[in-house]
């Protein structure tokens, strides 16, 4: 062999030597690359779990800061009215405690002194301190100082000056002038401005403290307040939206736990959950009203007794410069109440916000006196004639909230379909299927399943070894080999293209075989992905299933609960369960 022959065989055996290396590095990253892709699939969804974990731990700790910050607020708001009002507190504790005096005859006229002279200086611009010491004047016979003490009273509230010497003479057994003194405050009355005050006047008909003469008094009055005001469709309006405020709030938490493949896949599964929700509401609803009317509430046996719970009412209840701090300290509690969800809180706080105002109307009373009875001071007793009361409005709003969810059930369900998939480096995105759930399941599973099969076949095909391609470089090698040395050396020619043919196709193979591998994982990752696909189609509709048998049982309450805002209209048409006490009391003083 010449040495132009064995220099052009070892440069040849280098090339093969370095082909050979290559190809076996190729066939390495291949591997590689497939168990990073398969590290990567991994960890992303990882990182997705993460993500959604740190959320919900965000979403905790931000409600967990919220209680936390609502019961500060409520410790600080709390001291602010002791400070600012804490000196009312002892002047209401006065007021019943002398009228209970007087009963024993321990009012003397050294006890007027001390009394006026306390209460005046520690509550300089509180009606209830100048009607005190009228009260205990009058019971000493200090007619000048009753005179000046009752034109005071009268000079900062006289509203309530007029209702607390109105039941104070009732219970002294003065029934005349009780009535009198109620007939000047009720003329005095715009039915549309109420203060705050006339909470009293509903409790003192659920607790029958005027008599007879009162009772007629009270009826022929407010009868009339109500005519006229029911001809404002917007202040009937208020109050349905008020009820309706109070449906919406029973509401409960988003049933998706119960149907997490419906959830997962159907467009409409927003308003199904809302449907369900909404009508499971019936039965909490009619088990808390059933509640509030059965209640049992035993009246006091001396007509004394009662016009003293009433008084403590009016007395104790809290004045106009209070409310603000005493709206703040009711929504920092319904963020407590709501686990720190300020949205939630808000809305609570704002559905109630007319029993903070200065004034009320007629309608607006009754109302909040059947919802919130604590927000103006009522009774359990007064709270059951209000639900009656206001069972018009009840029944519409539940009328139009039962009407509302049951109008929002979508007439066609559907399955949707079209999710991405990471793929060897590659994306494959299922183009959108939608399917409807009234078509047969076996429909539904064929027309999805065909849908997998045409969108993935190419995707998977794009995976093949491309050997045209591939070929034709080395096709190029092999022929300019034959020519440019077979020209003067055939031999070698035929030795080199050899060589290289055969190192060459090596590199071919494995490529091949590696695409096919990353074909057969294609294959398999879509393959799952579709069978998974098809068993989310069968559990969805099973669950859609589970849904309507859930929705047809949560309905069967409803009966339930209307019938029981229907017997409302009869609940108290007797009046008070405490008039025939009162009545029986006045046949035998008469």
């Amino acid at each position: 062999m010449s040495e132009v022959d064995y220099a052009l065989h070892q440069k040849v055996q280098q090339v093969s030597n370095l082909v050979v290396r290559l190809s076996e590095q190729v066939g390495n990253v291949s591997g590689q690359v497939a168990a990073v892709e398969s590290h990567q699939q991994q960890t992303r969804t990882e990182l997705q779990e993460l993500r959604a974990e740190f959320l919900a731990f965000v979403r905790t700790a931000q409600l967990t800061a919220n209680v936390q910050r609502a019961e500060t607020r409520i410790g600080v708001i709390q001291d602010q009215v002791d400070h600012e009002f804490g000196h009312h507190r002892t002047v209401r504790r006065t007021a019943v405690g002398m009228l209970q005096a007087f009963d024993l005859g321990l009012v003397s006229e050294d006890t007027v002194r001390q009394v006026g002279d306390q209460l005046m200086l520690q509550t300089p611009r509180y009606w209830l301190a100048p009607a005190l010491v009228a009260l205990a004047s009058w019971s000493a016979d200090d007619r000048a100082l009753c005179e000046k003490a009752v034109e005071e009273a009268f000079r900062r509230a006289p509203d309530r000056t007029s209702l607390f010497f109105a039941l104070v003479l009732r219970r002294q057994g003065r029934r005349e002038a009780a009535v009198r003194w109620l007939r000047h405050y009720l003329a005095a009355q715009d039915p549309a401005a109420l203060g705050r005050e006339f909470a009293v006047i509903l409790e003192s008909i659920a607790q029958g403290a005027f008599g007879l003469a009162g009772r007629e008094l009270l009826d022929r009055t407010l009868t009339g307040w109500r005519e006229n005001l029911l001809d404002d469709a917007d202040a009937q309006q208020r109050q349905i939206t008020r009820w309706r405020g109070e449906v919406d709030s029973l509401v409960p938490a988003s049933t998706a736990a119960e149907f997490p493949r419906l959830a997962q896949v159907s467009p409409q599964w927003p308003r199904l959950d809302d449907v369900l929700r909404r009508a499971r509401v019936h039965r909490p609803l009619t088990e808390r009203y059933r509640a509030v009317m059965d209640h049992a509430v035993r009246p006091s046996e001396r007509i004394e007794d009662a016009v003293d719970d009433i008084l403590d009412q009016l007395v104790s209840n809290y004045d106009n410069e209070e409310l603000p701090l005493r709206r703040d300290l009711a929504f920092h509690h319904a963020v407590i109440d709501h686990g720190g969800d300020l949205d939630a809180a808000r809305t609570a706080a704002d559905a109630d916000a007319a029993s903070y105002d200065e004034t009320l109307d007629y309608l607006t009373v009754q109302t909040t006196a059947a919802l919130n009875p604590a927000a103006i001071g009522t009774s359990a007793a007064t709270r059951q004639l209000a639900v009656a009361a206001c069972h018009e409005w009840f029944a519409q709003a539940h009328a139009g909230f039962t009407r509302d969810y049951r109008a929002a059930v979508p007439p066609d369900v559907e399955a949707h379909f079209g999710t991405g998939y990471t793929v060897a480096a590659r994306t494959f995105q299922l183009p959108s299927w939608t399917g409807s759930f009234t078509l047969a399941m076996e429909e539904l599973e064929k027309s999805l399943t065909a849908h997998w099969d045409r969108h993935a076949a190419p995707f998977i095909a794009g995976y093949a070894f491309p050997w045209v391609r591939k070929a034709a470089p080395l096709a190029l090698t092999l022929a300019g080999i034959l020519v440019i040395i077979g020209s003067f050396r055939m031999t070698a020619a035929l030795i080199i293209a050899a060589i290289v043919g055969a190192v060459w196709g090596l590199v071919l193979y494995n490529g091949s075989q590696t695409a096919r591998r990353l074909q057969d994982d294609a294959r398999t990752i879509l393959d799952s992905a579709k069978l998974e696909s098809v068993h989310q189609l069968r559990a969805a509709s099973a669950e859609l299933t589970d849904w309507k048998a859930k929705l047809a049982a949560a309905e069967e309450t409803e009966p339930a609960c209307r019938e029981l805002i229907r017997s409302l209209r009869t609940a108290m048409s007797g009046g008070s369960r405490f008039e025939g006490r009162t009545v029986a009391k006045e046949e035998t003083a008469s």
